[in-house]
C-alpha cells in the first residue's frame, strides 16, 4: 500500500495576508535571499503543485533554478527536476503556458467532466488523471504516493491552501511575511474562510521563525494543535 506524501504548503504574503495585489503585474513579496530558500525547498521535494488559477495568473516555469541543486538531485538518483503537478476542475489550461515547456515530467489532476478536454488540449505535454466527479484531495495524494512522491510542495493558490488546511492534509506550512500592506479586499489571500480543524482557538505549533532580509520566515506544524 502506498503512503501519502508529506504535504508542505509554501507562500509569500503581505502582513495583511495577501498573496498578490489586483494589478496586472505580479507583486514581488519576497526577496532574493528568500527566493533562494524556496529554490532549496523545491530541490528537496519530489513534486511541486500549483493550481490552474495560479498558472493562468502568474505563468510560472516552477523550476529548481540552481544548477548545483539540480546536479545534486541527479547524484542522489532523482530526476533533475521535481514532478510538476497542477489541478483543474474546469479544464481551462492553455498549452502555451510556460509550465509545460520547462523542467521534467508534468501531471494534471482533473475531474471526469473535464478529463477529455484536458487530454485533447495537452496532448503529449502532460499525464492526465481524473479523480472522479469532483476533486478529491485524498485521491490526489494517494495517486502521488503511488507514483513515489514522498514530499510534496504546494505553492498555491489560496483556494488550494485553504482546502488542504481545512481538510487537515497539510503537514507543514512555510510563510514568508513581507513588510507590505496590500489593502485590497479583492486581492488573493493565503487562506480564506473555512471550517478549520479545532476552530479559531486551536494554536498551531511553531517550528521556526527567523528574519530573511526584510521578510520574516515562519514554519508551522498545522496538525500539532493545542
Amino acid at each position: 500500500m502506498s503512503t501519502r506524501p508529506y504535504v508542505l504548503l509554501s507562500a509569500a504574503m503581505s502582513v495583511d495576508g495577501h498573496l498578490d495585489d489586483t494589478s496586472s503585474a505580479r507583486l514581488l513579496l519576497s526577496n532574493a535571499e528568500d527566493f533562494d530558500r524556496v529554490d532549496q525547498v523545491r530541490a528537496d521535494c519530489d513534486a511541486i503543485l500549483i493550481g490552474a488559477t495560479t498558472m493562468r495568473r502568474d505563468n510560472p516555469r516552477l523550476l529548481v533554478n540552481s544548477e548545483a541543486r539540480r546536479a545534486q538531485r541527479v547524484a542522489d538518483g532523482k530526476p533533475e527536476y521535481p514532478l510538476k503537478v497542477t489541478v483543474t476542475a474546469s479544464g481551462d489550461l492553455s498549452p502555451d503556458l510556460k509550465f509545460w515547456h520547462h523542467g521534467g515530467e508534468k501531471l494534471v489532476f482533473t475531474v471526469d467532466s473535464a478529463a477529455d478536454k484536458v487530454r485533447a488540449t495537452l496532448d503529449g505535454l502532460a499525464d492526465v488523471v481524473s479523480v472522479g466527479p469532483e476533486l478529491d484531495w485524498g485521491l490526489v495524494l494517494d495517486e502521488l504516493g503511488r507514483r513515489g512522491v514522498q514530499r510534496l510542495m504546494v505553492e498555491g493558490g489560496g483556494t488550494i491552501h485553504t482546502q488542504l488546511m481545512a481538510q487537515d492534509l497539510a503537514d507543514e506550512v512555510h510563510l514568508a511575511i513581507a513588510p507590505l500592506l496590500v489593502g485590497q479586499s479583492a486581492a488573493p489571500s493565503f487562506l480564506g474562510a473555512a471550517d478549520y480543524p479545532g476552530g479559531p482557538v486551536a494554536r498551531m505549533k511553531v517550528l521556526e521563525a527567523r528574519p530573511i532580509g526584510d521578510v520574516v520566515f515562519v514554519r508551522y506544524a498545522p496538525k500539532e494543535r493545542a
